[in-house]
Parts: C-alpha cells; sequence; structure tokens
C-alpha cells in the first residue's frame, strides 16, 4: 500500500491507496492520525502495516484520488533525516571532481565501512510542493535525488523519495564542511507517499529520474537505475542503527547517481522533480535560504 497525509479542513489525515483506490484510515481509526501511528500500532500487533491497514480499510470512506497539491504534507514525520553517500560510481566521480583531496571518496566507494551521516531534522525536511532551500552563501547547490528507506525502531518497513540538496562548493573546498554543506535550512524533502516494503518487492531495481525547469522550460533530466547502487539498503540501515540509539521513526536517503554537469546551480525559482518506480513522484520548488 502506499500511505499520505492529506489536510482535510483543519485536520491531517492519513490515507491509504490500494489498487487506485484512497482509503481515509484517520476517518475510520481516529487513533491512525499520522504514519507513525501506524506503524506503533503494527509494531506493538507484530504485523506488517499494510495488514493493520486492511483491517481499518473496511470501515474507511474512500476519497478522491485527485487531490490538490497543497493537501498533501510530508507522507511522515521521521525524528531525523539520515543519508549515505558515494554509493554509486558517477556519485564518487563527481564527489572527487569537486573536491581538493580526490582520493578519500576512492577510499570510501571501496571500503567495507560506508558514508553515512546525519541529514535533517524535521524543522529542516519539507514535504511534496513545498519549497527546498539553497544556501545564500553558495555557488553551487544541487538537488540529489534518491531512494529514501522508511525505518521503524530500525527496521525497514517502507520506501519514499528524497532530495538530498546540498552546496558542492562548500564541501569541495573541504570534507570538513560536509554538515554545512548539507544540513540547513530547507535541506530535505521527502514525499509524496511511503509505500510498504510489500508493494516493493527489490529496492535495488528501481527506475529513478529527475527533471528541473527554470522558468517553465526543462533545464535538466536524466534517469538510472537503483541496481548501480554498490550497497543494499540493509546495510546501509545496518550501519546507521549499529552502536547508534535510534529515534522511533527515521528515513535514510541511500545515495545518488543523478549529478548536472558542473556548471549547473540551483536557482530561486527552479521546480525540481523526482520519480522513483513504484512509489511516485516528489515535486519541489526552490527558494533562498
Amino acid at each position: 500500500m502506499r500511505y499520505q497525509q492529506r489536510d482535510r479542513g483543519t485536520e491531517s489525515h492519513l490515507v491509504a491507496e490500494t489498487d487506485g483506490t484512497y482509503y481515509d484510515l484517520t476517518a475510520a481509526k481516529p487513533e491512525l492520525e499520522a504514519f507513525r501511528d501506524l506503524a506503533r500500532a503494527a509494531s506493538v500487533a507484530d504485523v506488517p502495516i499494510d495488514d493493520l491497514a486492511g483491517d481499518v480499510i473496511d470501515d474507511a470512506p474512500t476519497l478522491d484520488g485527485n487531490s490538490a497539491p497543497d493537501e498533501r504534507g510530508l507522507p511522515a514525520v521521521p525524528e531525523e533525516v539520515w543519508a549515505a553517500g558515494v554509493t554509486y560510481e558517477i556519485s564518487e566521480q563527481a564527489r572527487q571532481a569537486e573536491s581538493d583531496t580526490p582520493d578519500m571518496y576512492v577510499d570510501v566507494y571501496d571500503a567495507e565501512r560506508p558514508e553515512v551521516f546525519l541529514k535533517a531534522t524535521p524543522s529542516r525536511t519539507v514535504g511534496p510542493g513545498e519549497d527546498v532551500g539553497v544556501r545564500a552563501d553558495s555557488h553551487w547547490n544541487v538537488p540529489e535525488p534518491e531512494l529514501g528507506v522508511v525505518l521503524y525502531r530500525g527496521d525497514v518497513i517502507g520506501y519514499t523519495v528524497g532530495n538530498d540538496v546540498s552546496s558542492r562548493d562548500i564541501e569541495g573546498e573541504n570534507p570538513l564542511y560536509l554538515p554545512q554543506a548539507k544540513v540547513y535550512d530547507r535541506c530535505c524533502a521527502i514525499g509524496p507517499c511511503i509505500v510498504s516494503t510489500g508493494d516493493i518487492p527489490d529496492p535495488h531495481d528501481l527506475t529513478m529520474s529527475m527533471s528541473i525547469t527554470r522558468d517553465g522550460e526543462e533545464v535538466y533530466a536524466d534517469e538510472t537505475t537503483t541496481a548501480e547502487m554498490v550497497r543494499t539498503c540493509e546495510e546501509l540501515a545496518e550501519y546507521y542503527t549499529r552502536h547508534n540509539a535510534v529515534p522511533e521513526l527515521a528515513v535514510l536517503l541511500t545515495g545518488t547517481s543523478i549529478v548536472p554537469d558542473d556548471d549547473f546551480d540551483l536557482a530561486e525559482g527552479d521546480v525540481v522533480s523526482i520519480t522513483v518506480e513504484g512509489i511516485g513522484t516528489l515535486t519541489n520548488g526552490v527558494r533562498t535560504v
């Protein structure tokens, strides 16, 4: 199933979609106000989230599938968003090109231990239709389209689409500046929904694409596949949770292999659309922060 949050009047409701029909789970079970509530209840009952949602669907009213863009919010509010770097060969090449210390990225790409870092907190994370941010003190900002792994108490329960917006010039100047290049206001977007693991049989074989428009014209487009990822989702999640007290709900972005040309810089007013097969399209505007 696919799960999303929709604003209904002054309230936000958890909605489940299956076979093209949208069910208002919150209307049927007020205790299920958000995806976290569903994940928590499924954990207590020791059943998959889809099984629990399936029990509620029989009493849930249906909704129009063509919701207005401003009705959709973050599909979940993770306490932490983490990210993995240099998980695709092209990402390794891009990080080498931007850096004054390129050899370190080769070492990470080939190493046993992956690069895993804190990306965003709830206040820095935006949902579908909201603007992501680019730093005013950076002159080389890019979106990074990524498959996001949704974890409940460290266990993988679903997938989403993520945008790990990054300041390449800041990180390239010195790798120790990575937190400033990665973590700032509106630095991360996730959405438009969460798809359960039952509906994504192989997360390592999904088509992923990104397009960027400026003043109504497409200025960049490319696509790839998660089959090119050198790490597995399970491996990245294992390193994220290793010796780490993880929160109840988290999202782990798994890296990108779509990297715009070195002369491309995101600008205020751009629109970034990222599509992952089986999940959907995450669209965000861009603003300077």
